[in-house]
């Protein structure tokens, strides 16, 4: 509380309690007086003065209130002017939803609760109507001292060197005709060298996402490095300005071709009056006597230009950046979904693939179609559908299925596949074991192909796209025949087909030699030796 009204209200309450003290005395005596002759005058006297003491306590709290709750009424008054486009508002309201329902599908509980958080810190933005303006760029374009001289006092070194900012610190100020409160941030800088220098740049972009106005300073002509960050955050929508800081080290023809080069750098990002030329923390220099004097910071048309963007955009910036922020998150619990589920398919594919890989190992299909059929087993969609929130009945997994192995046959993918695959093989496992093996290990690749080609299907919600089953089964046909992963499946067929049915095959023929009458064994071991 201020102290004039402190003094106000401790001598207003001290002149009330000696009046009362004063009237209480005074009353008693004529009260006294005046009963003897007029009881009833008395009385009515008594009761006046009791009146006019209640007035006189009444007027001074009223006083009192009314003085203190004029800042909060100008305050309500802010409030209620202070409103966002409904139109964005709602869109970002329904996307939060929307976020809230996805992210009870993520079974990562930290996850969860990390996107629950940030969706309500997102949705109190909403309400709360202040202005996050972030400062963007190299550690030595001057981003500190040009905070220094917009909010009036120090908040950080500024003469040290690039690295010194850890992390983001957020400053408050009040800008004369904006309404809002202003929060402005400093970031760790971009473009430094090791592990560190590239974890603090990861913030600095983070940070500047989430911004209603970006300031992107540099201290000479844009370089590709700096050129490249600002372009993708103006591509995802936010409205920078341009800071060509340190002006007071350049000559004035300096000064006009720096400016021209960046506005043709960036005159398809930032128009030429957010290009901004300013000296944060001027250089001193040596006068006459040869004293060095200090020149105060030249920010002026920063701050101009800040009120005129900030008095005409200001609530538009926060509502284009609350929805943004609100669709990125929703985007975010999308991917974090999709890759959840993505690992789940895949465990259901290994699966099926290498069960139906043992079973045609051992009873070879003699007609190659029908491998293609066996390639992609109906329950395996059924499964891989229910992951993505598809119930299919068993007549429309078998459908799916039938239809998508004449794919591979029409394609010509089951060809190629035995092809492919019979080249591998034989690099790896011996001649004679790869024309009983070849079957089972192509059931198992186009299996794999099937299932791919299904999670693709479901994620668009049952579609295959403008280029329909073809396209999409060719393309997991391309991405299956690398050399990489052809490397790693052979392995695997190696270890879950080829050798446990080469000790099955080595068992039956020993006990079939055991079960072999004594001559015939020996027709049999000259055989061998003649061949």
């Amino acid at each position: 509380m201020p102290l004039p009204r402190l003094l106000f209200l401790v001598i207003g309450l001290s002149l009330i309690l000696g009046l009362i003290i004063w009237l209480i005395n005074s009353i008693y005596r004529l009260y006294i007086q005046v009963s003897f002759t007029a009881p009833l005058l008395a009385n009515l006297l008594v009761l006046l003065i009791v009146g006019l003491l209640g007035l006189l306590i009444y007027a001074f709290i009223y006083y009192f209130n009314l003085s203190t709750s004029k800042k909060t009424r100008r305050q309500d008054r802010r409030n209620l002017n202070f409103k966002l486009p409904e139109q964005k508002t709602e869109a970002a309201q329904e996307t939060l939803k929307a976020v809230r329902r996805q992210v009870q599908q993520i079974q990562d509980k930290v996850t969860q609760k990390a996107l629950l958080n940030r969706s309500q810190e997102i949705e109190a933005s909403l309400t709360r109507g202040e202005l996050k303006v972030v400062v963007f760029g190299t550690g030595s374009a001057g981003k500190t001292s040009l905070i220094n001289a917009l909010i009036g006092e120090m908040v950080g070194n500024v003469e040290a060197t690039m690295g010194t900012t850890q992390i983001g610190e957020t400053y408050r100020l009040k800008l004369r005709g904006v309404s809002q409160e202003i929060l402005i941030t400093d970031t760790p800088g971009i473009l430094e060298a090791g592990v560190e220098g590239t974890q603090r740049e990861k913030l600095a972009r983070q940070l500047a996402t989430e911004a209603d106005l970006l300031l992107f300073v540099v201290d000479n002509d844009l370089r590709q490095s700096e050129y490249d960050p600002l372009q993708i955050l103006a591509k995802i929508g936010k409205r920078s300005l341009l800071i060509f800081n340190k002006i007071d080290l350049y000559t004035e023809d300096e000064i006009t071709l720096i400016k021209q080069q960046l506005q043709e750098r960036v005159k398809d990002l930032i128009g030429e009056s957010d290009i901004i030329l300013i000296a944060a923390n001027p250089q001193p220099f040596e006068v006459e006597t040869g004293k060095m004097i200090k020149a105060e910071p030249d920010i002026i048309p920063l701050i101009k230009r800040l009120a005129v963007v900030l008095r005409a955009e200001g609530e538009d910036l926060i509502a284009d950046n609350i929805l943004l922020q609100s669709q990125r998150l929703g985007e975010e619990a999308r991917k974090m979904i999709d890759r959840q589920r993505s690992r789940q398919a895949d465990k259901i594919i290994d699966r099926y693939q290498w069960i139906g890989a043992g079973v045609i190992a051992v009873t070879p299909l003699p007609v190659i179609d029908m491998l293609a059929t066996a390639a992609v087993n109906a329950q395996m969609v059924i499964e891989i559908g229910r992951i993505y929130g598809c119930e299919l009945n068993s007549d429309r997994g078998k459908e799916l299925a039938f239809s998508l192995g004449k794919t591979l046959v029409s394609l010509g993918v089951v060809k190629g596949a035995v092809d492919l695959l019979s080249k591998a093989l034989q690099l790896n496992v011996a001649t004679y074991l790869v024309g009983k093996v070849i079957q089972g290990v192509t059931a198992a690749y186009l299996t794999r192909i099937a299932g791919k080609s299904f999670v693709e299907y479901f994620r668009q919600d049952q579609d295959w796209g403008d280029g329909g089953i073809t396209e999409v089964v060719q393309r997991q046909f391309q991405l299956s025949r690398k050399d990489e992963f052809i490397k790693g499946f052979v392995k695997d067929a190696i270890a879950k087909v080829v050798e446990p049915l080469t000790d099955t095959w080595q068992e039956e023929e020993k006990v079939d030699l055991e079960l072999t009458p004594e001559p015939l064994q020996q027709q049999a071991v000259l055989e061998e030796d003649d061949w």
